[in-house]
């Protein structure tokens, strides 16, 4: 997918797009010799890749606040974008080997085309390329956990000590018989994630060691999977800090 891109359809074109696969701008100009060169280079590389990734043309002269927007000081300037920000970008012509290299980095790798797929066989065959692709791991884990292997669910999720989003399903599963908590659970599975939070955290206090350090890490993986920014994780990581000192 080729394009020109204006003031106008920058913000449409450009930045939304890029949320749904990668769009390279080329600031370009026509007395411009180099802009001339990597036009055609850009150009085909895109199409080789048809379908995956985005090429938007923008004339400097033409869209002159645009090119002051992104600071662009000498041009041919490619700027490649993804969820709606600049990713990467290079200044000058570039041979087409470079240009490839540049344009290849920003599409998905193998591994995140496995993950993506979601199936037990490709999560698997992801696990088999990167190891470390936690992401991979819990994605497996809560296929097994639906299909009612709590055993190798937990087996997988051992291979990741370092997420707290696998240490908190882990312990999730081992409290998961537990009638006290089965309130916590369906509350966090329905989204009330204060309500489900605010029952596991003082459950903490009447707990001991074991099931204690449990729910601390079932709350954690909740919170991580919130973010540092959401305003329960914030409050919650107070309350959290409360009940354990």
């Amino acid at each position: 997918m080729i394009f020109d891109a204006t003031e106008a359809t920058f913000e449409q074109d450009v930045i939304e797009r890029s949320r749904e696969l990668p769009v390279v701008v080329d600031f370009w100009a026509a007395w411009c010799g180099p802009c001339r060169q990597l036009t055609p280079v850009l150009e085909q590389a895109v199409n080789e890749r048809a379908g995956k990734v985005a090429l938007a043309k923008v004339d400097t002269d033409a869209n002159q606040r645009l090119a002051a927007a992104f600071r662009i000081q000498g041009i041919p300037a490619v700027k490649a974008f993804k969820d709606g920000r600049v990713e990467s970008e290079f200044t000058g012509a570039q041979p087409p080997a470079a240009v490839a290299r540049f344009i290849d980095a920003l599409l998905p790798s193998e591994t995140d085309a496995l993950v993506q797929a979601g199936t037990e066989e490709s999560l698997r065959r992801a696990l088999e390329l990167e190891p470390s692709r936690d992401d991979a791991g819990l994605a497996l884990a809560q296929l097994l956990v639906d299909r009612g292997e709590r055993d190798a669910a937990l087996a997988v999720l051992a291979e990741f000590p370092g997420s707290f989003a696998a240490a908190g399903l882990a312990a999730r599963l081992r409290l998961d018989d537990d009638e006290e908590l089965r309130e916590a659970f369906a509350a966090l599975d329905a989204g009330e994630h204060e309500r489900g939070l605010d029952a596991l955290i003082a459950a903490i206090a009447a707990s001991e060691d074991g099931r204690r350090e449990d729910l601390r890490r079932a709350v954690v993986g909740v919170l991580d999977e919130l973010g540092v920014e959401h305003p329960v994780a914030r409050e919650s990581r107070r309350k959290l800090a409360s009940a354990l000192y």
